[in-house]
């Protein structure tokens, strides 16, 4: 079973949808949800930005060149 490990904390969905899709142009399977348990799509709730535990390390290579 895939773990996933919050690599960001969002303010808001658009914040989130660009990380998510900033680590999935590097190859890197990411997912968004909201901190507080609502259904996604939520524009002013903040996000966990999730990758797979075993590519948190990739994210901080990615992270070190922005």
């Amino acid at each position: 079973m895939l773990m996933w490990v919050e690599v960001k904390r969002a303010k808001n969905l658009m914040t989130a949808e660009m990380w998510k899709e900033c680590f999935e142009g590097e190859g890197i399977p990411t997912q968004i949800m909201p901190v507080n348990g609502l259904p996604i799509g939520q524009e002013f709730t903040a996000y966990s930005v999730l990758v797979p535990k075993d590519k948190e390390h990739v994210i901080k290579d990615v992270l070190r060149k922005l």
